[in-house]
């Protein structure tokens, strides 16, 4: 079904109103002759993942009577309006309080409400709005709702990638203080479970999977980031929702700003899902507010229908590139090769040994600025250190391009060190009461502040006019000691002007790793660093959660040193290869010291990933359902499903002696694939059986490959088979 929008106020209509050419009218409530019921609809998306918000109103605040798979096009909403209308029984009250796009305290409304507003001096209050208007264009929906000085205004738009996007805005005669708006309120399924996100440094993106109880789960990041804690994303599975089938919808809130939930079962039964800043975070009396594009998808096809239309949806819509056609370049980063210990002589031997493992981008991290020998100081003082650099860093980027590769920096401009020479010459610049804890020996910029914002536009674009500079590591190490909107859109305008004056610099999200990940970033950058570990065994697992949300092109994924430098571990060189080698592929690590089997592996999987990127980063990622909890597996699929690669991690000895027929998703049920094992000679020595794809090609329906699956040989923990598979006929 192709994005749209349609529906009409009958009583406007009635009255000569203009209509939209693409509008509809539908039918009215049974009150037909009063004319105070209207409904509204919006469908996106196509196939198993279409679908459509329907609303209507009664003459107050519209509410949700759909949110799910799309409707007949000829569906009476007025019919479907008036079969969701509740019964009353002893204990209630005489009329039941509306679960409208911003249920009214007001109202008598049970449960928490959709707006929290006060006078400028405090006293609270409690306004009635009244439905006034719906305001129409193709794909776009808004509908107007006013009370004495208020106007509350719900948005809805259908993007092309199948995600419906909402936003509620709030304008005032007289100045206001907020606590609390919601994004427009949905009405959760009956069934199923919530699934929600936790995480914390080095181990982001893990599943939370609970049932609905009565009373509100309440999840709120007020870190000034995203979080790691729980980032702003919430699935609702149906009863039996897998990877592959069944009910899920989803609701991602684009704001890097940290976020407030509330999944919540009122006392007759009914459910709401709020999403929208955190509490208080507008800190000063206004006359406009506004939420974040809480975005919403649907899928009839399981968990991998969703995680689908939202990476296509980042991909393609959200994340603007600086140059499309350009493949996504291989990175190397130095970071775990020497911290702060910056010698030209020592950094050109490594991009030297980089460039012949086949890296395209050499990145200098931390160390090169100020008097920045530790992370106790300098941030803040964006301009080389001559004492490690006494030519700038001219002479490591000519080195760097004379061997092929681009070159990018790190940077941390919303942070500053107490010791470093912007805070002694401007200590009102920080965010924050002057007595605060410090985090990372570091305090945060008040990018509220229209000089701040300057002084690091200047700053910034100063090395970026001197040197030829394509990508920048954009770092955010530290929580922030208040809880302010503006900071946030601060962010967001500093980054906006410096993609405007640099639209050729590519910018990564990082923040202490996986801080900062969500679609208001990605609006700024072009990639994200999941986590600060690089470990193996942790990747496999947070990528594979993170799929449900972020593309492979966006997702950051390094090949770190044999013992891991947050986990401790030793880890085979193929496996952490294979597993940097699902996402945007990179490494770091000091490269003078590889072995030499384990360069050859490095390389080798470099040439694999190069070779394959074309299609990959523009493909999907399918979950699979492993029968085998030791194993996390995902098939990519090509954009046309000509091609596929499987990843089959081995994270820990299976239970069973021989391993399980693993069912492969996302393919033709009647095409034909040849499929082939990249990697036999990873099988260990207690592989001793007669597997058939340890010596050659296989050749099988999508059916039999999804129903049956592929029996891979036996696996030591810490293995990632990896199978190529090619259309050769289609059905």
């Amino acid at each position: 079904m192709a994005s749209g929008v349609s529906g009409v106020d009958p009583c406007r209509a009635a009255a000569g109103a203009d209509v939209l050419p693409d509008a509809e009218a539908f039918h009215r409530g049974p009150d037909a002759g009063g004319c105070e019921v209207t409904e509204y609809r919006l469908d996106a998306g196509t196939g198993a993942t279409a679908q459509t918000i329907a609303l209507t109103t009664d003459g107050g605040i519209p509410q949700v009577i759909w949110w799910g798979a799309a409707l007949p096009a000829a569906e009476d909403l007025a019919q479907l309006a008036a079969a969701g209308r509740h019964d009353l029984t002893g204990g209630m009250l005489d009329a039941l309080p509306a679960l409208s796009l911003c249920p009214e305290a007001g109202r008598a409304f049970q449960g928490q409400a959709g707006l929290v507003l006060a006078t400028a001096e405090g006293a609270p209050l409690l306004p009635a709005f009244a439905f006034d208007r719906a305001e129409q264009e193709r794909g776009l929906l808004r509908l107007v709702s006013m009370a004495e000085g208020l106007r509350l205004t719900h948005e809805f738009r259908a993007y092309p990638t199948g995600v419906i996007g909402m936003r509620t805005m709030l304008e005032s005669t007289q100045p206001v203080r907020l606590h609390w708006l919601a994004a427009p309120v949905l009405p959760a399924p009956q069934d199923g479970d919530i699934i929600d996100i936790h995480g914390k440094w080095t181990r982001e993106f893990h599943l939370n999977r609970l049932a609905w109880t009565p009373g509100a789960r309440l999840r709120e990041a007020r870190t000034g980031r995203s979080g790691h804690e729980h980032p702003p994303y919430a699935l609702f599975a149906g009863n039996g929702a897998t990877n592959t089938q069944g009910e899920v919808r989803a609701l991602h809130y684009a704001w890097s700003g940290g976020h407030r939930m509330v999944a919540e079962e009122l006392p007759d039964g009914r459910r709401q899902v709020q999403f929208g800043n955190p509490w208080g975070a507008e800190v000063q009396a206004a006359t406009r507010f506004e939420t974040a594009e809480l975005l919403a998808a649907y899928s009839a096809a399981g968990l991998n229908g969703i995680g689908i239309t939202l990476q296509r949806d980042l991909r393609d819509r959200v994340v603007t590139w600086p140059d499309p056609a350009r493949p996504r370049p291989v990175h190397y980063n130095c970071w775990e090769a020497i911290y702060f210990d910056h010698k030209l002589a020592d950094l050109a031997a490594i991009a030297d040994r980089a460039a012949d493992m086949g890296a395209e981008r050499f990145v200098l991290d931390d160390g090169w600025f100020g008097r920045r020998d530790d992370d106790t100081t300098s941030l803040g003082d964006w301009s080389v250190d001559r004492r490690k650099w006494p030519d700038g860093l001219h002479p490591l980027i000519a080195h760097v391009h004379k061997l092929g590769m681009t070159f990018g920096l790190w940077f941390e401009p919303e942070m500053v060190n107490p010791d470093s020479d912007l805070m002694r010459a401007h200590p009102d610049w920080m965010l924050g009461p002057a007595d605060q804890v410090a985090g990372r020996n570091q305090m945060v910029l008040d990018l509220s502040r229209a000089e701040v914002r300057e002084y690091l536009f200047n700053a910034i674009s100063e090395i970026l006019g001197e040197y030829d500079i394509d990508y920048i590591k954009w770092d955010h190490n530290r929580l922030l000691p208040v809880v302010d909107a503006a900071q946030t859109r601060g962010i967001y305008e500093l980054l906006g002007a410096l993609r405007k004056a640099h639209p050729a610099v590519e910018i990564e999200s990082c923040a202490s790793g996986g801080g900062r990940i969500d679609a208001g970033i990605l609006a700024h950058t072009q990639r994200v660093w999941l986590s600060d570990s690089i470990d193996g065994i942790e990747r496999l697992r947070m990528q594979h959660d993170a799929a449900l949300f972020l593309p492979a092109a966006v997702t950051g994924s390094h090949v770190g040193a044999r013992r891991s430098h947050t986990a401790g571990r030793v880890l085979p060189m193929s496996f952490r290869a294979w597993v940097a080698a699902q996402r945007h592929f990179g490494f770091e690590m000091d490269l003078r010291h590889l072995p030499d089997d384990e360069a050859a592996t490095l390389k080798s999987v470099t040439a694999w990933w190069k070779a394959n990127r074309g299609w990959m980063m523009a493909g999907d990622i399918h979950r699979i359902d492993s029968d085998d909890p030791a194993v996390v597996a995902e098939v990519q699929v090509a954009r046309d499903g000509g091609r596929f690669v499987l990843f089959a991690g081995q994270e820990e000895t299976s239970v069973q002696i021989l391993p399980r027929p693993l069912r492969l998703a996302g393919l033709e049920p009647d095409a034909t694939y040849r499929v082939r094992l990249v990697n036999p000679d990873d099988a260990p020595p207690q592989s001793r059986g007669p597997n058939a794809l340890k010596s050659g090609d296989l050749t099988l329906s999508g059916r039999a490959l999804m129903q049956r699956g592929l029996l891979l040989p036996v696996a030591w923990p810490a293995t990632m088979w990896v199978v190529e598979g090619e259309r050769v006929r289609q059905a």
